[in-house]
């Protein structure tokens, strides 16, 4: 297998590079970096509502600690008792608010009396429990209060800052998750853009090479599996089309073969008349004639086979009755055989046998059939026309008593020049044309052309044609 010239792998290189690879690298990148920023918004959110509950249940439960134990006292043990959880609480940050029916003590922190007082601490009843957040100024309070008496009771205030710590502990965490991340990511980025882009790179470049009619080039079949088939696909293409020009070059070669031999004939004869050295110049003129007939037939089954794809192909529909088409066509071909002793055989129904279809296209077809037939059978044999009325539609067929194909070749009789490549040289064939273009004349007429073995010994070419 020939490799990649190292021309066409650079300009594969510059053509690619940045692309494909940087494509996914982005990608990767924006796809991890959204998915850490996602995550850490939710995370925030959730580690701020956890750390906020875990406070709030730690302060409720020292409420409740705090009122069992002075729940049973007097207002003024209350009282004392309450400044001094007060001034142990302090230290950690949370502030006791009381609440009495003839005094109240009052913290400092007016912010802290406000919480209180927005959690309703002022209206509280006796063994009643307030558990709220209330925000001051921005700032978010936890609020426990307990009641302890007949307008009695306290509140622990605590500022949420806990949370805010653990908050911006989690968005330093999520920066640094983010930055390595998104280092990952474009690592994991350009590898994947390595491991995709240098297979299909090399595609690019067996392409490019291909464009340029290089057709002994294959693509590495490597990489991920939809790569793989994309460099594999590239190779079958390349392998089609090298047996497809092959296969022209040998179809053209058959033609110029064909067009030699009558210009042959026909520029000797003609320089023969020039030069006054012609012995029979009628029969020089007659030669000349048909070889300039062989010709025209030539060209135009070329340019019929060129033309008949095209939607501009003419064709002129009638209600045709068959067996006069057959007749005419018997008439000429009966005479051709017995110049060259095959015998001629024509079986046509004893109805009409009425289609819709072009008579003219229709005889070129059988014309060109019957003269391949003639070409290979020997004197003695038969050649054989007949129309059929099988169902609905009409069948024609041209037999003959030759040689016959090889059974596999039967499949391929109407690819052009096949037949030509394979039996010339070993029996009379003539250019490949002419059963191509019969094939594509039949199917533009809405019908099929079919190619098997023949009753007489050689070959059957049947033409089945609607009525409709």
């Amino acid at each position: 297998m020939a490799s990649v010239p190292h021309d066409l792998r650079s300009a594969g290189d510059e053509v690619g590079r940045g692309s494909l690879a940087t494509r996914i690298v982005v990608a990767c990148v924006a796809v991890a970096g959204i998915a850490v920023l996602v995550a850490g918004v939710v995370m925030a959110g959730l580690a701020r509502r956890s750390a906020q509950n875990v406070l709030q249940d730690s302060l409720a439960a020292q409420a409740d600690v705090i009122a069992s134990q002075v729940d049973e006292r007097g207002a003024g043990s209350r009282t004392v008792g309450l400044g001094r959880v007060a001034q142990v609480v302090r230290g950690q940050g949370i502030v006791v608010v009381i609440l009495l029916p003839r005094s109240r003590i009052q913290p400092t922190d007016q912010r802290s009396i406000q919480a209180a007082t927005m959690a309703g601490l002022n209206d509280i009843g006796r063994t009643q429990r307030i558990s709220a957040t209330v925000s001051v100024d921005g700032t978010d309070y936890l609020v426990e209060a307990r009641g302890i008496g007949e307008s009695s009771g306290f509140a622990l205030v605590e500022p949420v800052r806990l949370a805010a710590d653990t908050q911006r502990i989690l968005i330093r965490n999520i920066l640094f998750a983010l930055g390595a991340g998104l280092l990952v990511a474009a690592l994991a980025g350009a590898l994947l853009g390595r491991l995709l882009g240098r297979p299909l790179r090399r595609t690019a470049d067996v392409a490019a090479a291909m464009r340029q009619g290089r057709r002994d080039l294959r693509a590495p079949v490597e990489g991920p599996a939809e790569v793989a088939e994309v460099a594999q696909a590239v190779n079958e293409l390349s392998v089609a089309l090298q047996h497809s020009e092959e296969r022209q070059r040998e179809f053209l070669l058959s033609v110029s073969h064909e067009l030699r031999t009558p210009l042959t004939a026909v520029h000797g004869f003609a320089e023969s008349l020039a030069d006054g050295v012609a012995t029979d110049p009628r029969h020089a003129g007659q030669v000349i004639q048909q070889e300039s007939q062989r010709l025209e037939r030539l060209v135009s089954d070329l340019l019929d086979l060129a033309r008949i794809g095209a939607d501009q192909f003419q064709l002129d529909l009638a209600q045709v009755d068959l067996r006069e088409t057959l007749s005419a066509c018997a008439e000429v071909w009966r005479v051709r055989c017995e110049r060259q002793g095959v015998h001629f055989r024509l079986d046509l129904p004893p109805m009409p046998a009425v289609a819709t279809t072009d008579p003219r296209r229709i005889r070129q077809v059988l014309d060109g059939l019957a003269e391949n037939a003639l070409r290979v059978t020997p004197p003695g044999a038969q050649l054989t026309m007949s129309l059929t009325q099988p169902g609905p539609g009409v069948a024609i067929q041209v037999r003959d008593g030759g040689p016959g194909l090889a059974p596999e070749d039967y499949a391929v009789a109407f690819e052009r020049g096949v037949l030509n490549q394979k039996y010339r040289g070993r029996r009379p064939v003539g250019s490949g044309i002419g059963l191509a273009l019969a094939h594509g004349l039949i199917t533009r007429l809405g019908g099929t052309l079919t190619a098997a073995p023949a009753p007489e010994g050689g070959a059957a070419f049947t033409i089945q044609l609607p009525t409709t």
